[in-house]
């Protein structure tokens, strides 16, 4: 299938993988097609090139991942392309994946001077969808921020590395679309500036760029924060560990002098014996205690911590 726009000044072909026949007939009567041609077969990731052999007919061809499953990296969308100022031809372009208007998308197109003006537009359609998908992601950060605050415990350290694995996964696939603009600049030139689908991509290119950093710093913002509430409960719990082996060490030393089995052992024919031995035991308890909080040893370690809190 192909659409002619702007009164026949240039077309889009858009094909399937499986119109074998169509491109076999596209690549014998253009000769330079047949590399692309062979390529797109086989090609299951980004793929980029450029062709300015010949002045005035640049063009540009490869693959673009433009859907990818955050969960199953084999689960993407994936079209094959060739740009020249003439025409561009799409293979394997879903515009339902995209929720996008093909009428509004064609109506747009027929205002474009050349066919590099109309592949930015689907660029375009491309970028405001995923800027559509990290609304949705902002919206769970900001969730995760505060049950974080709430209920801070491993479950939300796991969803934390995941919204950091997808904050990468939307990186890598904006990534192609920022080579695209380059190539096209080195193509035909600074002209490109110009063009108001060009402009409009470079500009929603920086704002999702701008916007996953700003991510990317909160998510790291985030684990640090995580880090430095692990490493402090780390340390509460072997003070605690350590404060409570000094608190009974006098339980350890009087028990295990009373239960030696010398023959002598005055204190077994005292009527008070065993008393004594519990007062001396509490005695010595509470000193130890008395003198570790007086140097300072004891902080807060054995105080009840409030709910709602990072370090309770």
């Amino acid at each position: 299938m192909h659409h002619t726009f702007n009164e026949n000044k240039w077309k889009w072909f858009d094909y399937e993988n499986g119109d074998q026949q169509k491109l076999r007939e596209l690549v014998s009567n253009n000769p330079e097609y047949e590399n692309w041609f062979e390529n797109i077969n086989d090609s299951k990731t980004n793929l980029l090139e450029l062709d300015t052999q010949t002045r005035g007919k640049e063009y540009i061809w490869g693959s673009l991942i433009y859907q990818q499953d955050i969960e199953d990296k084999g689960q993407k969308n994936i079209f094959h392309f060739w740009i020249s100022r003439d025409f561009f031809i799409l293979v394997d372009f879903d515009f339902a994946v995209l929720n996008a208007n093909p009428v509004a998308v064609h109506k747009q197109m027929d205002q474009a001077e050349n066919a590099v003006e109309g592949f930015f537009i689907i660029l375009g359609e491309i970028l405001a969808s995923y800027l559509q998908k990290i609304d949705g992601y902002e919206e769970r950060l900001h969730d995760l921020l505060w049950e974080m605050k709430e209920h801070n415990n491993r479950e939300i350290l796991e969803k934390i590395y995941e919204n950091r694995h997808e904050l990468l996964v939307w990186k890598n696939m904006v990534i192609p679309i920022v080579e695209l603009r380059f190539i096209a600049e080195e193509a035909y030139g600074r002209e490109m500036h110009k063009k108001t689908e060009f402009s409009r991509v470079v500009t929603r290119v920086e704002r999702i760029r701008t916007l996953l950093d700003e991510y990317q710093h909160a998510i790291d913002t985030m684990v640090n924060l995580e880090e430095v509430v692990s490493t402090h409960r780390g340390n509460e719990i072997m003070k605690t560990l350590t404060v409570m082996t000094i608190l009974f060490t006098p339980v350890t030393a009087w028990g295990a002098v009373w239960g030696m089995n010398f023959k002598v052992m005055p204190e077994l024919e005292w009527k008070f014996g065993y008393a004594f031995a519990g007062v001396l035991i509490l005695a010595s308890t509470v000193g130890i205690y008395y003198y570790l909080k007086k140097k300072g040893w004891m902080g807060d370690i054995l105080r009840v911590k409030k709910k709602n809190r990072f370090f309770g």
